[in-house]
Protein backbone atom coordinates (compact mmCIF):
# COMPACT_ATOMS: atom_id res chain seq x y z
CA UNK A 1 0.00 0.00 0.00
CA UNK A 2 1.44 3.55 -0.82
CA UNK A 3 0.25 6.67 0.74
CA UNK A 4 -1.82 8.78 -1.38
CA UNK A 5 -0.15 11.60 0.43
CA UNK A 6 3.12 12.45 -0.87
CA UNK A 7 3.67 14.47 2.13
CA UNK A 8 3.45 12.50 4.21
CA UNK A 9 6.46 10.75 5.56
CA UNK A 10 5.92 8.22 8.42
CA UNK A 11 2.07 7.06 8.61
CA UNK A 12 0.90 4.72 12.05
CA UNK A 13 -1.92 3.21 12.16
CA UNK A 14 -3.45 1.14 15.35
CA UNK A 15 -0.30 0.54 16.71
CA UNK A 16 -0.25 -1.95 19.69
CA UNK A 17 2.88 -2.74 21.86
CA UNK A 18 2.25 -5.12 24.88
CA UNK A 19 5.35 -6.32 26.29
CA UNK A 20 2.98 -9.53 27.79
CA UNK A 21 -0.37 -10.07 28.73
CA UNK A 22 -0.58 -8.02 31.35
CA UNK A 23 1.62 -4.82 30.33
CA UNK A 24 -0.27 -2.96 27.42
CA UNK A 25 2.01 -0.13 26.47
CA UNK A 26 0.77 1.12 23.34
CA UNK A 27 -2.68 0.68 23.03
CA UNK A 28 -4.21 1.83 19.37
CA UNK A 29 -1.46 5.29 18.24
CA UNK A 30 -2.93 6.82 14.81
CA UNK A 31 -0.66 9.59 13.65
CA UNK A 32 0.55 11.14 10.14
CA UNK A 33 4.12 12.66 10.54
CA UNK A 34 4.55 15.17 7.29
CA UNK A 35 8.11 16.17 5.47
CA UNK A 36 9.28 18.80 7.72
CA UNK A 37 7.19 18.19 10.65
CA UNK A 38 9.05 18.59 13.97
CA UNK A 39 7.10 16.61 16.44
CA UNK A 40 7.23 16.89 20.33
CA UNK A 41 6.12 13.62 21.89
CA UNK A 42 5.53 14.28 25.57
CA UNK A 43 3.32 12.56 28.40
CA UNK A 44 4.03 11.32 31.88
CA UNK A 45 6.76 8.02 32.83
CA UNK A 46 5.26 4.75 31.47
CA UNK A 47 2.90 6.36 29.29
CA UNK A 48 4.53 4.63 26.12
CA UNK A 49 6.65 7.72 24.36
CA UNK A 50 9.49 6.00 23.59
CA UNK A 51 8.34 3.11 22.83
CA UNK A 52 6.41 4.34 20.53
CA UNK A 53 9.51 5.97 19.03
CA UNK A 54 11.26 2.90 18.99
CA UNK A 55 8.22 0.82 17.15
CA UNK A 56 8.82 3.88 14.06
CA UNK A 57 12.27 2.35 12.91
CA UNK A 58 11.12 -1.56 14.51
CA UNK A 59 13.95 -1.20 17.59
CA UNK A 60 10.80 -2.78 19.65
CA UNK A 61 8.49 -4.91 17.10
CA UNK A 62 4.68 -3.86 17.29
CA UNK A 63 2.29 -6.52 18.99
CA UNK A 64 -0.26 -5.29 15.55
CA UNK A 65 -0.89 -2.38 14.00
CA UNK A 66 0.68 -0.82 10.58
CA UNK A 67 3.87 1.88 10.25
CA UNK A 68 4.43 3.18 6.74
CA UNK A 69 7.35 4.69 5.82
CA UNK A 70 7.85 6.46 2.58
CA UNK A 71 4.74 4.43 1.36
CA UNK A 72 6.23 1.31 2.21
CA UNK A 73 5.54 -0.87 5.09
CA UNK A 74 7.52 -1.46 7.63
CA UNK A 75 5.43 -3.89 9.24
CA UNK A 76 5.50 -5.72 6.18
CA UNK A 77 7.09 -9.55 5.80
CA UNK A 78 8.94 -8.42 2.30
CA UNK A 79 10.49 -4.91 3.28
CA UNK A 80 14.11 -4.16 4.09
CA UNK A 81 13.77 -2.73 6.84
CA UNK A 82 17.73 -2.40 6.87
CA UNK A 83 17.64 -0.17 3.96
CA UNK A 84 15.20 1.84 5.52
CA UNK A 85 16.51 3.05 8.76
CA UNK A 86 19.54 4.01 6.75
CA UNK A 87 16.95 6.70 5.69
CA UNK A 88 15.83 7.01 9.79
CA UNK A 89 18.44 8.97 12.35
CA UNK A 90 18.41 7.69 15.87
CA UNK A 91 19.59 9.48 18.18
CA UNK A 92 19.28 7.88 22.19
CA UNK A 93 19.05 9.10 25.31
CA UNK A 94 22.80 7.49 26.24
CA UNK A 95 25.57 8.44 23.44
CA UNK A 96 26.24 4.76 22.40
CA UNK A 97 29.87 5.85 21.06
CA UNK A 98 31.74 3.23 20.26
CA UNK A 99 34.79 3.73 22.99
CA UNK A 100 37.38 2.57 20.90
CA UNK A 101 37.31 4.63 18.01
CA UNK A 102 37.99 8.07 17.43
CA UNK A 103 35.13 10.59 17.05
CA UNK A 104 36.19 10.48 13.19
CA UNK A 105 35.91 7.09 13.33
CA UNK A 106 32.37 7.11 15.21
CA UNK A 107 31.12 9.04 11.82
CA UNK A 108 32.34 7.21 9.19
CA UNK A 109 32.24 3.64 9.75
CA UNK A 110 28.55 3.39 8.92
CA UNK A 111 28.47 5.52 5.89
CA UNK A 112 31.51 3.64 4.84
CA UNK A 113 30.22 -0.09 5.50
CA UNK A 114 26.79 0.36 4.88
CA UNK A 115 26.16 3.26 1.97
CA UNK A 116 29.92 2.19 0.62
CA UNK A 117 31.03 5.78 0.46
CA UNK A 118 34.66 6.26 -0.25
CA UNK A 119 36.13 7.38 3.39
CA UNK A 120 37.74 10.52 1.95
CA UNK A 121 34.49 11.74 1.38
CA UNK A 122 33.16 10.24 4.33
CA UNK A 123 35.17 12.28 6.26
CA UNK A 124 35.33 15.59 4.46
CA UNK A 125 30.96 14.94 5.78
CA UNK A 126 31.86 14.16 8.64
CA UNK A 127 33.81 17.23 9.32
CA UNK A 128 31.61 19.82 7.64
CA UNK A 129 28.86 17.94 10.21
CA UNK A 130 31.19 19.10 13.00
CA UNK A 131 32.18 22.25 12.34
CA UNK A 132 28.12 22.78 12.26
CA UNK A 133 28.26 21.45 15.53
CA UNK A 134 31.37 23.28 16.70
CA UNK A 135 33.42 20.07 16.98
CA UNK A 136 35.73 20.31 13.98
CA UNK A 137 38.31 19.97 16.72
CA UNK A 138 37.51 17.63 18.59
CA UNK A 139 37.72 14.69 15.47
CA UNK A 140 40.50 12.59 16.43
CA UNK A 141 39.59 12.83 20.07
CA UNK A 142 38.01 9.48 21.92
CA UNK A 143 34.48 9.37 23.83
CA UNK A 144 36.10 9.53 26.75
CA UNK A 145 37.72 13.09 26.59
CA UNK A 146 34.53 14.52 25.24
CA UNK A 147 31.76 16.01 27.70
CA UNK A 148 28.32 14.85 27.24
CA UNK A 149 26.84 17.84 25.50
CA UNK A 150 29.96 16.90 23.54
CA UNK A 151 28.96 12.71 23.08
CA UNK A 152 25.38 14.11 22.36
CA UNK A 153 26.44 16.52 19.92
CA UNK A 154 29.08 14.02 18.20
CA UNK A 155 25.65 11.20 18.27
CA UNK A 156 23.40 13.72 16.66
CA UNK A 157 26.17 14.43 13.82
CA UNK A 158 26.43 10.30 13.37
CA UNK A 159 23.39 9.98 12.75
CA UNK A 160 23.18 13.14 10.24
CA UNK A 161 25.98 11.08 8.41
CA UNK A 162 23.89 8.75 6.74
CA UNK A 163 21.81 11.45 5.75
CA UNK A 164 18.42 10.53 6.97
CA UNK A 165 14.98 11.89 6.30
CA UNK A 166 14.08 11.54 9.29
CA UNK A 167 15.38 12.09 13.01
CA UNK A 168 14.39 10.45 16.03
CA UNK A 169 15.00 11.86 19.29
CA UNK A 170 14.51 9.61 21.94
CA UNK A 171 15.18 12.22 25.36
CA UNK A 172 18.42 13.33 24.32
CA UNK A 173 18.95 15.42 27.22
CA UNK A 174 18.26 13.51 29.98
CA UNK A 175 21.27 11.86 30.63
CA UNK A 176 23.06 15.32 30.30
CA UNK A 177 23.84 17.93 33.32
CA UNK A 178 21.86 20.76 33.22
CA UNK A 179 24.20 23.26 31.88
CA UNK A 180 25.11 21.30 28.71
CA UNK A 181 21.24 20.88 28.00
CA UNK A 182 21.14 24.08 26.38
CA UNK A 183 24.45 22.82 23.84
CA UNK A 184 22.58 19.67 22.73
CA UNK A 185 19.15 21.79 22.33
CA UNK A 186 20.44 24.30 20.23
CA UNK A 187 21.64 22.00 17.48
CA UNK A 188 18.39 20.88 17.28
CA UNK A 189 16.69 23.89 16.65
CA UNK A 190 19.39 24.73 13.87
CA UNK A 191 18.11 21.17 12.12
CA UNK A 192 14.40 22.36 12.38
CA UNK A 193 15.18 25.58 11.17
CA UNK A 194 16.91 23.79 8.02
CA UNK A 195 13.95 22.04 7.00
CA UNK A 196 14.91 18.65 8.61
CA UNK A 197 11.61 15.84 10.15
CA UNK A 198 12.49 15.51 13.66
CA UNK A 199 9.92 13.26 16.08
CA UNK A 200 11.34 14.52 19.69
CA UNK A 201 10.90 12.01 22.94
CA UNK A 202 11.57 15.34 25.45
CA UNK A 203 11.16 16.52 29.25
CA UNK A 204 12.05 20.00 27.45
CA UNK A 205 9.13 21.88 27.35
CA UNK A 206 10.40 25.10 26.41
CA UNK A 207 11.52 23.64 23.06
CA UNK A 208 8.91 21.66 22.32
CA UNK A 209 6.64 25.37 23.00
CA UNK A 210 9.47 26.86 20.92
CA UNK A 211 10.38 24.36 18.13
CA UNK A 212 7.59 22.24 17.30
CA UNK A 213 4.98 22.43 14.57
CA UNK A 214 2.83 19.85 16.39
CA UNK A 215 2.62 18.51 19.55
CA UNK A 216 1.81 14.76 20.51
CA UNK A 217 0.04 14.00 24.52
CA UNK A 218 0.50 10.19 25.41
CA UNK A 219 -1.23 8.94 28.40
CA UNK A 220 -2.28 5.56 29.05
CA UNK A 221 -0.38 4.17 25.38
CA UNK A 222 -2.39 6.61 23.33
CA UNK A 223 -2.80 10.08 21.91
CA UNK A 224 -4.45 11.75 24.17
CA UNK A 225 -4.68 14.98 23.09
CA UNK A 226 -2.80 16.53 20.09
CA UNK A 227 -2.67 19.94 18.42
CA UNK A 228 0.01 22.93 17.87
CA UNK A 229 2.29 24.35 20.71
CA UNK A 230 0.09 27.43 21.32
CA UNK A 231 -3.18 24.58 21.46
CA UNK A 232 -1.36 21.84 23.56
CA UNK A 233 -0.06 24.05 26.03
CA UNK A 234 -2.13 27.46 25.94
CA UNK A 235 -5.62 25.69 25.80
CA UNK A 236 -5.38 21.79 26.53
CA UNK A 237 -8.62 20.51 26.83
CA UNK A 238 -8.23 16.88 28.38
CA UNK A 239 -7.89 16.83 32.01
CA UNK A 240 -5.20 14.56 32.19
CA UNK A 241 -3.12 16.95 29.71
CA UNK A 242 -3.73 19.99 32.26
CA UNK A 243 -2.50 18.47 35.30
CA UNK A 244 0.09 16.64 33.42
CA UNK A 245 1.26 20.55 32.32
CA UNK A 246 0.44 21.83 35.87
CA UNK A 247 2.86 19.64 37.25
CA UNK A 248 6.22 20.36 34.43
CA UNK A 249 5.63 24.10 33.56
Amino acid sequence: MKSADNNVLISVRDLKKNFDEHIHVLNGVNVDINKGDVICVIGPSGSGKSTFLRCLNLLEKPTSGQIFFEGDELTGKKTDLNLHRQKMGMVFQQFNLFPHMTVMDNLTCAPCMLRKIPKEQAEAKALELLSRVGLADRAGAYPNQLSGGQKQRVAIVRALCMEPDVMLFDEPTSALDPEMVGEVLDVMKKLAEDGMTMVVVTHEMGFAREVSNRVLFLDGGVIAEEGTPAEVFGNPKCERLKTFLAKVL
